[in-house]
């Protein structure tokens, strides 16, 4: 077969498809002026959206909410200002997401490496059980296994949780106290400074 002769069919088809899929990665082919004349959905509109029933793009998908960067920084000065007024100021404060991943940590002057951890645990604790872990305490007690066995937790007072509405969204853990329910009180005191701006 001669290549010279297969070679113009070859482009007839490749040509064309080459055309087709520079123009879908370069946009829709509206110009400008259209574009900016096509309104734009508001956030709040496109999650009335999401939630509209029978609406087939929603499914399949969850949207979790979280503490914003902002939230997250203001819940951990104030419970280390609690803990520092209360002459506590050698713990650490860390506010987690509801999978325990950190948003933000303060270790206090002088707090001691695994303060770092059970902060972490404690928030971390609060968050996926959706209750305080001065309160959880007692489910961590019993014969054979319990959830205390469970990694990445730690069933001791320290930690709060956070909600928006009746969902647990973060939490908030201290660790270093000499007593479990000082470090308590600096992540309430945490809670406290953003419960204003939980929805």
């Amino acid at each position: 077969m001669n290549l010279s002769r297969r070679l113009p069919k070859t482009l007839a088809v490749t040509v064309p498809l080459a055309a087709i899929l520079a123009t879908a990665a370069c946009g829709s082919g509206i110009d400008d002026k259209e574009a900016s004349a096509t309104p734009v959905a508001t956030t709040a509109a496109a999650a009335a959206a999401a939630k509209a029933p029978g609406d087939q793009a929603a499914k399949g998908t969850a949207t979790a909410n979280r503490l914003s960067v902002g939230a997250a920084g203001t819940a951990a000065q104030a419970a280390l200002a609690k803990c520092q007024a209360d002459g506590l100021g050698f713990v650490t404060v860390a506010v987690v997401d509801r999978n325990g991943n950190v948003q933000a940590m303060l270790r206090g002057d002088n707090a001691a490496q695994h303060t770092v951890e059970a902060a972490r645990q404690k928030g971390y604790t609060a968050a996926a059980f959706g209750a305080n872990t001065s309160d959880l305490a007692g489910r961590a007690k019993g014969d054979g296994a319990t959830v205390a066995d469970i990694d990445g937790t730690l069933f001791l007072p320290g930690g709060v949780s956070v909600k928006a509405g009746n969902a647990s969204i973060a939490g908030i853990g201290v660790g270093g106290a000499p007593d479990g329910m000082a470090d308590q009180a600096c992540a309430a005191a945490g809670l406290e400074a953003i419960a204003g701006s939980l929805r």
